[in-house]
């Protein structure tokens, strides 16, 4: 099972961590590992003073594909969730000033929390889709899949260029605006379209 991560697919966000637009999607893995064990906490790495949440649309990819068509592209997931995408942003900027790659800030142990996969039909519309991330009761980011540079079905298309899809396989899409840290004590909880579906407890 392969963790497959977009970056910079909602231009607010790009504008708030002062990235360039990308011509073409920024993949990134994260390993198995860093999905936790069930009902297990965020555990906040000791190497990092500045970890941040982002909140994601997430689908999992339902067969064996490659070289997929755009238009065949949404035969591959059945199921959607949200999760969160946790980053050692002091990690994560020490290695883009040095040019190398971002695996050490992204791919940690328990950086990667999961919903409960709920079937695609649940909602009318993927592509104007509402989901959220509220800290300690406050909504932080607030996002919707209309906003994507990239859509679900072209992300789908283009990953499946460089890897083999298999059954399983979770892609995070990309989060919006409104990123930022967490601190021991916090609680997260993510939804769609008002659905409560993900919650996390940092320790």
């Amino acid at each position: 099972m392969k963790i497959i991560c977009v970056g910079r697919n909602y231009v607010e966000h790009i504008k708030e961590l002062n990235n360039e637009t990308p011509d073409d999607p920024v993949i990134f893995l994260k390993p198995e590992t860093a999905i936790p064990l069930k009902n297990e906490p965020f555990f906040y790495p000791e190497f990092s003073k500045d970890v941040h949440f982002e909140v994601e649309i997430l689908v999992k990819i339902n067969r064996v594909g490659k070289n997929i068509d755009e238009k065949f592209a949404h035969k591959y997931y059945d199921e959607i969730g949200i999760g969160i995408d946790f980053t050692a942003r002091d990690v994560q900027s020490k290695l883009k000033a040095k040019g190398l790659p971002w695996e050490l800030a992204k791919g940690f142990n328990g950086s990667a929390p999961i919903s409960q996969f709920v079937p695609k039909t649940d909602f009318p519309d993927l592509q104007n889709l509402n989901f959220q991330l509220d800290l300690n009761g406050e909504t932080r980011q607030r996002g919707n899949t209309s906003l994507m540079l990239y859509k679900i079905d072209y992300l789908i298309s283009f990953v499946s260029r460089y890897f083999l899809l298999q059954q399983g396989d979770i892609l995070f899409t990309g989060t919006p605006h409104g990123v930022g840290p967490v601190q021991i004590g916090d609680r997260l909880t993510a939804s769609i379209e008002g659905r409560e579906m993900l919650e996390v407890n940092v320790k």
